[in-house]
Formats: C-alpha cells, sequence, structure tokens
C-alpha cells in the first residue's frame, strides 16, 4: 500500500521545516559515535570510578573484555503504581546481560510524580516541568559516558517524554523503553465518573467517593483508561522502540519477565535469537518516526497533552512540528478505537481487542504509516503489528493481532468510530487552540455562550457550588499556562462541568490550561496560546462576552467588535496570585523555568 499522500505531504513540510537543526543534530551524532568506547577512551581513574561498585566479574568483563556495557535510567518508585513494579528489574536486566555477555548498571533515576495524587493541588504546577527535570536527569544518567546501549523504564505522563527527550540529547546510544503494564481492570472508569459527578452535586459523601476511588485505583500498574500514560504506550509502539506489543501486558503476567529480557537482547542487536545492530535512537526518531507516532495518538483518540509533548519530543531530535501538522493528519486518520474516555471499554479491554498491534496494522495497511523506517528490531514496524505470546517451551513468539476481536473497541479503517481523527485546531481573536472531540456529543461541538471568567479552578468551583453557573455558559479559565503557574491539568473542572452539561445548558471550557483531552463529553478549547500571562487575548475577555467555539469551523472567537477588542486593555496576572502560585512545596524552585517556557504549541520548553 502506497503512503496515504496526506501523510506525505505532511512529512515533506515537517522535513523541510526541520532541514537545518535535524542536519546539525545527525552531524553531532555522527561525531560522537566515531569516538572509542568508553574504557578506552576515558583516563584511568574515570574508568575505576566507573566501575568501583559493580562485581569483580562484571569490571573484568567491560576493562579487559571490552563488553557492551548498558546504561539503565530507571524511573522506579512505590509512589507511582505503575512504576511500583520496576523494582526487580534492574536484576533481571543484569541477569541477561551477564548470560548474553555483557553488562548492565544502573546509570541513574529520575523522578516521576503521580497527576493523580497531585490532581488539583500546588503540586500539580510542577507537573509539567517535571518532564524537562525528568530530561535532565537521564542526561546526567547517562552523561557518565561508558555505555554502549540504553534501557529506560518509565510510563507514566511526564516521564516518558521526559526519558525520550533525555535520550535523543544521547541519541548516539541504540535505546529500548521497557514498559510495566496496566494494573487489572477495577471499578469501570464510567462507574468511577458517575460516582464523581454525583460527589460535586453533594449526592456522594467522602466515604462513598473514596470507596469508588480505591475500587478503580487498587494495585500495580497504570491507571486503566486511556489518558496520557497509557497514551505513551501507544505512541512508542508506532515509533517501533519497544520490545514489539509489550505495551499493555499487566504487570503479574508470566510473560512480563520474558519481554523485559528480550528487551535486553534487542538493545544488544540479540533479539529473537538473530544478529541485528539496534540503530542508535537519533537515527531512529527522524521525520517519518514522529509522523508516525501522531498518526497513532489520532487513530485512538489518545491525550492532547502529546500535542505538547511530541513537539518537544521531535524539538531533542531537531525536528520541528506543529499544531496545523496534527490538525491536517486528523482530518484523514480515522478514529480506529472506542477506549474510555473515549468510550466505555479499558486499556485492558483494548488489548484483548487486538490493542496496538491491531490499529498499527490497520493504519500500515491503509497507507496511513510510513512503513520504510528504523525501529529497535530487524523487522521493521511491520512487526508491532503483531502480539506476543509464550509458545509452551517458554519462548516468545508474535502472531497478528488482526482481526479485532471487538469491534466495539477497535474497528478496521474500513469502518472506522468516525472518519477523522477527533482532534481539531481552533484559530480566531482568541488564539490558538486544540479541542479534541472524539466524546463530545455531535449537537455540541458549536458552543455560544456569555463568558464567565475565572482565574483559577476553585474560583469556579465556588461559583457551580453557589449554583452561579445553572445557565448556558463559557467558562473562561485563565492564568493556567506555562509561564503563569507551570500550566497545570484542570481535571477537578470535569465533574462540575459535566454536571452543567446534563442538566440540559450548553456549556464550554477555554482556557490556557490543560486538560489532556479528558474533558470527555464537555466542549474544551484547551493550550490557548498565546497564554493570558504573555500577554494573549484571553487576558482581555470580560464577564457577559459572547465567547463562540466551533469545532465544525474550527474557530474560536469572542464576539466583540473588531475596533473595541483592538482597544481593550489587557488585564495583569495579579501580583497576588502570581506570588501565591509561585511558593511553596518546592513551586520556587521552577521559577527560571516558568520564566522561559516557549508555549504550549512550541512545546512549553524551558531548555531551548
Amino acid at each position: 500500500m502506497s503512503t496515504h499522500p496526506t501523510v506525505l505531504d505532511v512529512t515533506d513540510r515537517i522535513r523541510e521545516r526541520s532541514r537545518g537543526p535535524r542536519s546539525a543534530y545527525l552531524e553531532r551524532l555522527a561525531e560522537i559515535r566515531n569516538r572509542d568506547r568508553g574504557s578506552d577512551r576515558m583516563g584511568c581513574a574515570n574508568v575505576a570510578h566507573a566501575v568501583a561498585g559493580i562485581p569483580a566479574n562484571d569490571k573484568f568483563k567491560v576493562v579487559t573484555e571490552r563488553a557492551p556495557n548498558i546504561g539503565i535510567v530507571t524511573a522506579y518508585n512505590d509512589m507511582l503504581s505503575a512504576h511500583a513494579p520496576y523494582q526487580g528489574y534492574p536484576d533481571i536486566i543484569k541477569h541477561e546481560a551477564r548470560s548474553l555477555g555483557a553488562t548492565a548498571q544502573v546509570a541513574g533515576g529520575v523522578p516521576a510524580m503521580c497527576d493523580g495524587v497531585t490532581q488539583g493541588t500546588p503540586g500539580m504546577e510542577l507537573s509539567l516541568f517535571s518532564r524537562d527535570v525528568i530530561a535532565m536527569g537521564t542526561a546526567i544518567a547517562l552523561t557518565h559516558d561508558m555505555f554502549d546501549g540504553a534501557l529506560l523504564l518509565g510510563v507514566c505522563d511526564k516521564i516518558v517524554p521526559g526519558l525520550l527527550i533525555g535520550a535523543l540529547h544521547f541519541g548516539h546510544l541504540p535505546t529500548v523503553f521497557v514498559p510495566a503494564g496496566p494494573m487489572p481492570s477495577g471499578l469501570s472508569n464510567g462507574e468511577k465518573s458517575k460516582v464523581r459527578e454525583q460527589a460535586a452535586q453533594g449526592l456522594v459523601g467522602r466515604q462513598g467517593l473514596l470507596d469508588a476511588e480505591m475500587a478503580a485505583y487498587h494495585t500495580m500498574g497504570t491507571c486503566t483508561f486511556y489518558g496520557t500514560a497509557n497514551s505513551n504506550q501507544m505512541l512508542l509502539e508506532a515509533m517501533g522502540l519497544h520490545v514489539p506489543g509489550t505495551a499493555f501486558i499487566q504487570p503479574g503476567d508470566a510473560m512480563r519477565e520474558t519481554l523485559t529480557r528480550e528487551a535486553v537482547r534487542t538493545v544488544l542487536g540479540r533479539a529473537s535469537e538473530a544478529k541485528f545492530d539496534c540503530p542508535p535512537i537519533g537515527e531512529m526518531v527522524d521525520e517519518r518516526c514522529i509522523v508516525n507516532a501522531m498518526v497513532a495518538l489520532l487513530a485512538t483518540g489518545g491525550s492532547t497533552n502529546h500535542l505538547i509533548h511530541w513537539v518537544a519530543v521531535a524539538r531533542s531530535a531537531g525536528i520541528v512540528i506543529d499544531w496545523d501538522d496534527f490538525s491536517r493528519l486528523s482530518d484523514v486518520v480515522p478514529l480506529l478505537t472506542r477506549v474510555y474516555p473515549n468510550g466505555s471499554a479499558d486499556v485492558n479491554a483494548f488489548q484483548a481487542a487486538g490493542g496496538p498491534g491491531f490499529v498499527i496494522g490497520e493504519l500500515l495497511d491503509a497507507g496511513l504509516m510510513h512503513a520504510d523506517v528504523l525501529t529497535v528490531r530487524a523487522g521493521g514496524i511491520r512487526e508491532f503489528a503483531n502480539i506476543p505470546s509464550l509458545a509452551d517451551d517458554k519462548r516468545l513468539v508474535w502472531n497478528s493481532a488482526a482481526p479485532s476481536k471487538d469491534d466495539t473497541v477497535a474497528r478496521p479503517v474500513e469502518s472506522p468510530f468516525s472518519a477523522t481523527g477527533g482532534l481539531k485546531l481552533l484559530n480566531g481573536n482568541l488564539g490558538r487552540s486544540v479541542i479534541k472531540v472524539s466524546s463530545v456529543p455531535d449537537d455540541r461541538h458549536v458552543i455560544e455562550a456569555p463568558a464567565r471568567v475565572f482565574d483559577s479552578q476553585a474560583a469556579l468551583h465556588q461559583a457551580f457550588t453557589a449554583g452561579e453557573l445553572d445557565r448556558d455558559v463559557v467558562c473562561v479559565v485563565r492564568w493556567q499556562g506555562p509561564q503563569a503557574n507551570g500550566m497545570p491539568e484542570l481535571h477537578k473542572l470535569t465533574p462540575p462541568l459535566s454536571v452543567l452539561q446534563g442538566k440540559g445548558f450548553r456549556v464550554a471550557l477555554v482556557t490556557d490550561g490543560r486538560m489532556s483531552g479528558a474533558s470527555g463529553k464537555v466542549p474544551a478549547a484547551i493550550h490557548v496560546s498565546p497564554e493570558a500571562a504573555a500577554g494573549g487575548p484571553l487576558a482581555k475577555v470580560r464577564d457577559g462576552d459572547v465567547v463562540r467555539l466551533d469545532a465544525v469551523a474550527g474557530t474560536l472567537a469572542v464576539l466583540v467588535p473588531d475596533d473595541e477588542w483592538a482597544e481593550r486593555e489587557i488585564a495583569k496576572l495579579p501580583e497576588a496570585k502570581r506570588i501565591a502560585d509561585g511558593h511553596g512545596l518546592g513551586r520556587e524552585l521552577f521559577a527560571g523555568m516558568r520564566r522561559n517556557a516557549l508555549t504550549a504549541e512550541e512545546g512549553a520548553c524551558s531548555w531551548l
């Protein structure tokens, strides 16, 4: 199947736009790759320090036998259910490496915070920039420069983008991501959301809400909804950076350890007993690879956080993408899955239906993904259309993920849930924004109503509780961008807005903050750029202004005469709010990141 013309055109535009920075990036990689290996190149004292803490046999392998040495970067902690399984992974990796005549060292650990724990608290204001801290932590780990390859252990929201950004700054290394998998299904996401809405109305008390939440989030593994964490795993599969089909195998599955050992074989170029040099990650992640990730995101209705994160990831490899690229691809990429919040199924049901392998196979067959890309395996991206299993002799085998085992969860390109990817770019006198419409009812794609302007999530909640929002309303929540307060997610807004919509009111959210696509059925124009704190137009909006959000036409505008709008004063971030949002619980330490952050469409990068 030939590649779809729009996919080719978008890729060509990205390639042309990126020609200068990508060429410079590849030149740096080539220069680094031509050096001698670490223990031969470095001074004797440097080498002695590097191997002082490992067993004598491993020292001998590294220094005398000149065996490959794998650097492990881990996001293990037991605060995150998704990362708790990683505790024993380094020992498994080292054991497998030794059996193959190689060695492995934990090069370093990176912080990993849980947005589920910090949601709606001051800690959430560190969340976005934790991605850049993780990228820097990855760089610190790998800068010991004694490694011939890397294995990256991380799953959740900012952790995977941070690890990937850091790894791309060491793009000369063959690198494989090692996931841990989702937790078994507990209380369904639909039931959990129902209880949250009831709690927002005062119909369920704290104990009832706590019982529901603990039944939903109940053991090790990622949360089972298709948010940023699980979207990460889908994108890594589409980029060919995993052992194929690894993403959604649960932590307790007997296959999980075998797949982790296969990751060691893969990074050493011995995957599936076939000699193959795993390419450097900086060569693998090219324009075609990035486009494949974008297509997979759209085809699965994934997290809108990746309209920020993957811009930053691409920049790390010298590639420049923007929201227009996502929007153009969304026009031709069909929606192939219904996974909560875009449906009732969770990721375990998605995996049972065929998972990432089914989606990738469908996209390749339709010419919607580039087939001619490098991956960590010799078989290329087509291998990722398969799903792994254990044979009777405990060997890994892969079989086609097609056909779908449940067409209420995953459908072929010929009969999609929607002809387009469900992501729309909005432009207008309120700036540039994105909206995820894949789960928004068709009769809610256009909302026109008076604005109510809020400076915080808490202020909106207070107005909701007081009954002030029981009407058609566009809630504008500003001062939530990267420069204002670190661009926290605003999930606490979902229950009250859902309640209002359930009462029959026409409501929408407009914000320069994030919602990660989990706004669900409520229309939400998010990531508005430029943000209010940078003088963006949200700083001009006043209570009562009529705002029109039109996801059909792709517009976001305040219906105020042009001359009046041009002359209207731009409000300033209140000094009391700036001080309050910038202090306490570690927020002072991130002041430099807030000050230097680029726009959301530029990846909210703090390091460029």
